[in-house]
């Protein structure tokens, strides 16, 4: 088989080209260039071939090396939309940051949850012998894996299926419902309402079992009446507002930032003023969101970057991988002027 690549000038070069300058056989070429082990070439020879390689310029075919040497430069990551989430993109760069760092190159497919694109991806990946695939999805939720995942090493990121013996890595929302309310406490507030999300999911039930440790920590009792179910939404926030000034409460937690961005519409109308009035503290740090809010809103951060940085240490075993829950990656205060 006699290979191709681009040459300095552009032109197709072949390892047929290469051996021809050199004076050597094509298999020769293709020992040298694929680093193969145990092959006995003689270092004059071997020295032809790299000269040649680089005076025409020739580049080997990724593909064909990988395959040759059983070995693969390339990390996958398959996820469902984070590519088209500007918060949640930054899984990938956490991870193409991590694989660049350790000599690997990620190669990314988004497939906006399309299955057959997913599992075509997924071979694709497998044909080029990946070192192993990040499998993520743009919000922590629970999966069922796709059988094909388990042909290589693979991690799951900011999502995790109980059962699949895959490794994963999520952001602890329970910690992050304490550390939101933590601030609102720590700012001289005892009468906090919740308002959390309508949907089931591991951040409702998380982040509410975080502001009770909370305010039980701090010796205060529970009050249910203080927490509303929303939709996880601008109109959701806004609809909860009249509850949140009835209830009496001086500050609220936001189960995401779209809702405190209802809230902050709601307080406006009411000639209320944040934080003087009420406190808000939101959840997700959307910077298009929190960043540009009038006053700004402090929030908790989820650590996209982290998660995808913390998968490709787990993947190339840098970090040990847990066995049987996922790892919880902390999830920090961002502290701006609403509260």
């Amino acid at each position: 088989m006699s290979t191709a690549g681009n040459g300095k000038h552009g032109a197709t070069v072949t390892m047929r080209d290469v051996a021809k300058l050199a004076g050597v056989s094509v298999a020769t070429v293709s020992h040298v260039v694929n680093d193969k082990p145990g092959a006995r070439i003689g270092k004059d020879a071997r020295r032809r071939v790299h000269e040649a390689v680089e005076q025409l310029g020739y580049r080997p075919n990724a593909l064909a090396k990988t395959l040759s040497r059983g070995t693969s430069p390339f990390i996958g990551l398959v996820a469902d939309e984070i590519a088209t989430t500007p918060f949640a993109g930054q899984i990938i760069h956490g991870a193409q940051d991590e694989a660049w760092k350790h000599g690997y190159v990620l190669l990314v497919a988004n497939t906006d949850g399309n299955v057959a694109a997913e599992n075509d991806a997924i071979a694709m990946m497998l044909e080029h012998q990946v070192r192993g695939i990040l499998y993520s999805t743009w919000y922590h939720r629970e999966i069922v894996v796709p059988e094909s995942l388990h042909q290589t090493d693979t991690i799951l990121v900011d999502c995790f299926a109980d059962g699949s013996g895959l490794p994963a890595v999520v952001p602890d929302e329970e910690q992050g419902g304490r550390t939101a309310t933590e601030e609102l406490l720590a700012a001289g507030h005892r009468r906090i309402a919740f308002l959390n999300t309508t949907t089931p999911s591991p951040a409702q039930t998380g982040r509410l079992a975080g502001y009770r440790a909370a305010l039980e920590a701090t010796g205060l009792g529970f009050d249910p009446g203080l927490v509303l179910s929303v939709a996880p939404e601008q109109e959701g926030g806004y609809a909860a507002t009249a509850h949140v000034v009835e209830s009496g409460a001086t500050a609220v937690f936001c189960h995401n930032d779209r809702v405190a961005m209802g809230v902050y519409d709601g307080l406006r109308e009411r000639g209320l003023r944040i934080p003087d009035d009420v406190a808000v503290m939101g959840f997700d740090n959307q910077d298009v969101i929190a960043a540009h809010l009038r006053p700004t809103l402090s929030t908790v951060a989820l650590p996209h970057y982290e998660l995808g940085a913390a998968g490709v240490r787990m993947l190339l075993g840098v970090d040990a991988a847990p066995d049987d829950t996922p790892r919880l990656i902390a999830c920090p205060p961002v502290r701006r002027r609403s509260v």
